[in-house]
């Protein structure tokens, strides 16, 4: 993966705490899962404050994207091969 311009997303919110964050993939998602910092999607390493929430949502990943200078944000991403590796490593939140 690399560039999240390089896939197909849409940005679900915008300037949000972390805490905004799993609050909307909470709201948003059946499917959840706990990552560590670090964990990467799209390519980038997941910045946060524990516990990241990240979901599947008709098998597209919404999760947490920090941009420096420009905020934290929500995004709805297409991209299997994160959503594969969020299901195996990630770990199920009730």
């Amino acid at each position: 993966m690399g560039c999240l311009e390089n896939l197909n997303y849409e940005i679900l919110a915008k300037n949000c705490s972390f805490k905004e964050t799993r609050d909307i993939v909470k709201r948003m998602c059946k499917e959840r899962y706990e990552i560590p910092p670090g964990f990467k999607i799209v390519g980038k390493g997941v910045v946060g404050i524990p516990p990241i929430h990240v979901g599947i949502r008709e098998e597209k990943l919404v999760c947490t994207y920090t941009k420096p200078c420009h905020g934290t944000f929500v995004i709805l991403v297409d991209s299997p091969e994160d959503i594969e590796q969020v299901r195996k490593s990630g770990k199920p939140v009730k």
